[in-house]
């Protein structure tokens, strides 16, 4: 009798499992269409311009240019799999890809790399791009850990004061505490923590921790870009910042409520002024580099956030254009736009 009910259970489970695998299966496929946001085409830099720039390299990878100096904002490329992450393979830099992205980016003048917190989406990659281009590595102490396990010497590495101002060419730089996205376990960040000491690669992809979350301003002579690279927020935290342009992490904001994506909206596009919004981290950072791809509805569906913005856009802020950023076409920050758009 036992024997049947055993097998009874097992059958029952098997079931489940399968059911369950059929479910995330149908969530994972289940994605927006870019084309369904709506928003317009970044103004693009012409042959005789000399406005800076900047390039979406997918995520919240961003290389700044304005003809003598570049800064990279994290310069994810690696792209561990969906595979590597569930089944917590050890994954170390992709060295090929790194060298194509730096080679096809023309990233020869980069002086500053700056992740935006420590995670693998964001911070894997950038001692190896250090120790490549001799760029300085500004961020938290586990930003600087994970620098110093890829062998980057010390003089490359700074470990940023809040508030303080750096200076690269002709860029300031003002890096702001903040907060990630609320979107973990009881509303904690996911992998929250810090790297106590060097990490040696490789690792799986939770060895990298978040470190401390910041908001990076971007000044220069033609214009102010400030960088939101997790939808977290911090009361008032850009209180005092004037902005143009306003480079906005949607990752997981759906997942949130519509309450809370008004006020993360009022705190860093209606408190700075700015005229122009760019929404980040929107693609699936599981596919290999220049793949671009929406994230899963679960995870954050880019359709309803566009809506949210629109309705954002039209009760706050209603001249401000909101720009759909292309992967590897750099943006005209400061051009004005066309009366098409």
């Amino acid at each position: 009798m036992w024997k049947q009910r055993v097998t009874r259970a097992a059958i029952a489970i098997a079931a489940i499992l399968v059911v369950a695998a059929m479910v995330g299966v149908w969530l994972w496929q289940d994605r927006p269409s870019l084309e369904s946001t709506g928003w317009s085409a970044p103004p693009e830099q012409t042959e005789n311009s000399a406005s800076v720039t900047a390039t979406w390299l997918g995520v919240t990878t961003l290389l700044f240019d304005d003809g003598e100096t570049q800064i990279l904002i994290d310069g994810f490329f690696s792209r561990p799999s969906l595979a590597d992450s569930v089944l917590r393979r050890a994954v170390a830099n992709d060295a090929a890809t790194i060298n194509y992205a730096l080679h096809e980016f023309r990233m020869r003048r980069l002086a500053a790399i700056i992740p935006v917190h420590s995670h693998f989406d964001h911070a894997m990659d950038v001692g190896a791009v250090a120790k490549r281009t001799s760029a300085s590595i500004l961020g938290s102490e586990t930003t600087a850990n994970i620098a110093r396990g890829a062998g980057v010497p010390d003089d490359q590495i700074v470990v940023s004061g809040e508030s303080e101002v750096y200076e690269f060419g002709e860029f300031r730089v003002r890096i702001l505490p903040s907060r990630h996205a609320p979107i973990g376990w009881r509303g904690d960040p996911p992998l929250p923590g810090t790297i106590d000491k060097p990490l040696k690669v490789p690792q799986p992809v939770s060895a990298w921790r978040e470190g401390g979350t910041y908001t990076i301003v971007i000044e220069h002579p033609q214009g102010t870009t400030l960088v939101q690279g997790s939808a977290g927020f911090v009361d008032d935290s850009a209180a005092g910042v004037a902005a143009d342009v306003v480079m906005l992490s949607i990752g997981g904001l759906t997942t949130l409520n519509k309450d809370y994506a008004e006020q993360y909206w009022q705190a860093y596009v209606t408190s700075t002024g700015a005229s122009s919004v760019y929404p980040l981290h929107f693609d699936d950072f599981t596919k290999p580099f220049g793949v671009i791809v929406p994230g899963p509805r679960v995870f954050g569906d880019l359709e309803k956030i566009s809506r949210w913005f629109e309705t954002f856009r039209d009760r706050w802020d209603q001249d401000v254009t909101i720009y759909l950023p292309e992967f590897g076409k750099p943006i005209a920050l400061y051009a004005q736009p066309s009366s098409s758009t």
